[in-house]
């Protein structure tokens, strides 16, 4: 049951779009206070939630800001990333959950003032609360998905392999990555292009000296098996004769300043306008804009830099210039040195700057830091409305770095600019949870780290996470190492383990469209599959994949191994990937064990009395066009048989629910397997 309790005048953030009882007389389970509400927890309480954030599964402990950040430094001390999301599980003496609809500032102090209370504080008192009721997390969960609208839903192809690098100057330079790829049997679907694929980095474009044939490059990729991916950012250059840019200025479709003239940032191609994302016509006209590329065959974008963010203001950085001026003579001591270091630094995305400009919304004139979490929801929306318009029949894959809930409906997102931290690699276990309990089942993060040279042991043991992620994307910064997985020494492990997520594929699409399509989980914590598991409830590196996986990777550097908490009898699958991805299978009793895996190994897991398929094919796979998702093996550890409905479609339109999409499996006590569709074959492993 949904229940629903408003304070003051909301703004319609369009984030909800299901049922729910209109209103409560009295808030259940928390104690309302003047800027928001608390709740006293028990020392057993767990809270989940809050999408991509940093440290745990379990958020308690620390205080989180829903405030869409531009800030590449995932430390443990920082309290907002690149999203917002408002939603939490409190699992103890009571199990409920609660979503904030509000677009502005929420603060989750999860014990940090006090450790037993949890205390949200809401910028203003304009703003919808929903109270959640439920069995279990999971349906929970369940409830808040059909609540906000179902999850984007990629092409099949966007679940391959995904290799960026800020970035591939020219065709020439992907036509290489390409060919290495091939030449040492990676299979990949896509190349992105970071901004300098853009002429002087304005929004659609193409740099005709790199890109001269831009239309017939995309059609040669296409014709290997490769889609190139741009970006889009939010800013839109401004100069004289840009069409983009004179469009908006005519009428009047950029973000203002109080007196009504365009509001100036400087972003990547230095001076720029916002486009209004709040406003409809605008939010259509910016939408209408991916045509230029789709045009071209290009099949997928990114969108980035749509926090918003903002390297300066035209008017803080003027203040900035005068400020350095009267320093000039002065004697610097310790507080004026600080405080003169300190102005160039707090240019780029200053709060006061957000303050500066205002949107024309359905509900009139807003300024911007009143709604700012919705904005790189919006521009995601432009796009994923436009393609219906332009492309109705056609998925196109979008993924976005800012984002709140209700941009699930319309993409899926990359966990923004990481680093290249061993730590890193655990935080990003513990963000794909997170994330999905808000409906973003499509995301993924930089494997092998954005920011900071990476090593070949964290490459690998990034992708051993990475391959169970739905977007698998090797991403890294200019003036870092080239971490390319064919630049390394040991070629033939991140050549198994590629093709490795190419097998593993017809369950990872299965399981992720059926938890699109049923408003469930492509991944959750082992809390929510074993909920009478004490233990499981403490386990933070360890997560379910889909129905019948449990993964628990190695993130230590140095580490050939780790414990493993298994909380029932489980097949372990151990991979070797340097080897044409030799299996073999053994049967672990229900506890605690250690588990080697060398550096060449995935190990996984397999739940009693459920069954993992995977395609057939090994180093033949080059892409997902050449996985035979109709040849399954069947791995399983089922004395008692068992049964797996299998979902297989195209992948490429939308008729998502046909009944002849979804697929009976069965093993018997004697290995016997059969499928209900004669097209779909299948054999005990």
């Amino acid at each position: 049951m949904i229940y629903k309790k408003q304070y003051g005048h909301p703004f319609d953030t369009e984030s909800v779009v299901g049922s729910f009882v209109p209103a409560m007389e009295t808030i259940p389970y928390l104690t309302r206070e003047p800027d928001g509400f608390s709740y006293a927890m028990d020392p057993q309480d767990i809270l989940y939630g809050l999408g991509e954030n940093i440290r745990g599964i379990n958020k308690r402990g620390w205080v989180y800001e829903s405030k869409c950040s531009d800030d590449p430094n995932h430390t443990e001390n920082k309290s907002s990333l690149y999203g917002a999301y408002n939603f939490m599980i409190v699992s103890g003496k009571a199990t409920f959950g609660f979503f904030i609809d509000y677009p502005g500032k929420v603060t989750f102090d999860c014990g940090y003032t006090d450790l037993d209370t949890l205390r949200v504080t809401v910028a203003e008192e304009n703003y919808d609360l929903y109270i959640i009721e439920g069995e279990s997390p999971t349906d929970i969960v369940h409830q808040f998905r059909q609540l906000v609208g179902r999850s984007y839903i990629p092409p099949k192809w966007a679940f391959g392999a995904t290799q960026s690098r800020w970035s591939y100057m020219n065709e020439d330079e992907v036509r290489e990555v390409v060919a290495n790829y091939r030449t040492n049997n990676m299979p990949l679907d896509a190349v992105v292009l970071d901004i300098d694929y853009m002429e002087r980095y304005k929004d659609f474009t193409v740099d005709e000296q790199r890109f001269p044939h831009f239309a017939d490059f995309a059609a040669e990729m296409k014709a290997q098996g490769i889609r190139l991916v741009p970006i889009i950012d939010a800013g839109v250059k401004i100069e004289d004769g840009y069409d983009v840019y004179e469009e908006g200025v005519k009428n009047g479709y950029f973000c203002t300043n109080q007196d009504g003239t365009p509001f100036v940032a400087g972003v990547w191609p230095g001076r720029v306008h916002f486009p209004d994302m709040l406003n409809p016509e605008a939010r259509a006209w910016f939408g209408s804009k991916y045509k230029f590329l789709l045009n071209q065959g290009i099949e997928g974008f990114w969108n980035d830099m749509n926090e918003p963010a903002i390297f300066y203001s035209e008017e803080t950085l003027k203040k900035t210039f005068a400020k350095i001026d009267e320093y000039r003579t002065q004697n610097l001591d310790i507080s004026s040195f600080f405080a003169f270091k300190n102005l160039v630094a707090g240019l780029s995305n200053n709060e006061n700057d957000y303050k500066l400009f205002y949107h024309d919304t359905k509900q009139g004139r807003m300024r911007h830091d009143k709604v700012h979490n919705i904005f790189g929801y919006n521009m995601t929306r432009a796009a994923g409305e436009a393609f219906e318009q332009l492309e109705p029949d056609k998925r196109i894959l979008m993924y976005s770095r800012s984002a709140c809930i209700g941009m699930h409906r319309y993409g899926g997102i990359w966990t923004g600019d990481n680093q290249s931290w061993w730590s890193h690699i655990l935080l990003s276990l513990h963000m794909m949870p997170s994330l999905n309990m808000c409906g973003f089942l499509y995301e993924g993060p930089d494997i092998g780290g954005f920011g900071s040279n990476t090593t070949e042991d964290l490459v690998l043991r990034w992708y051993g996470v990475g391959i169970f992620s739905p977007l698998l994307r090797n991403h890294s910064a200019a003036g870092t190492r080239k971490q390319e997985p064919y630049r390394f020494k040991n070629k033939a492990a991140f050549a198994g383990i590629l093709q490795l997520r190419y097998l593993l594929l017809p369950y990872i699409y299965s399981e992720y469209m059926k938890a699109a399509l049923r408003d469930g989980m492509y991944c959750m914590p082992l809390a929510f599959a074993f909920p009478n598991d004490a233990f499981a409830r403490q386990v933070e590196d360890e997560v379910m994949i889909g129905e019948s996986l449990l993964i628990a990777p190695v993130y230590e550097q140095n580490a050939r191994g780790r414990y493993v908490y298994l909380p029932e009898e489980m097949l372990q699958v151990r991979v070797k990937c340097s080897e044409n991805d030799r299996m073999e299978t053994t049967v672990l009793p229900a506890g605690h064990h250690y588990i080697p895996v060398e550096l060449d190994e995935v190990v996984f897991f397999v739940r009693k009395g459920h069954i993992l398929p995977i395609a057939r094919g090994g180093d033949s796979i080059q892409n997902v066009a050449s996985v035979n998702f109709a040849d399954l093996r069947l791995f399983a550890h089922a004395p008692d048989g068992a049964a797996y409905e299998y979902y297989t479609d195209d992948g490429e339109t939308k008729d998502y629910d046909k009944p002849e999409h979804f697929v009976h499996i069965t093993l018997d006590a004697d290995g016997n397997a059969e499928s209900d569709c004669a097209d779909v074959k299948v054999e005990k492993a």
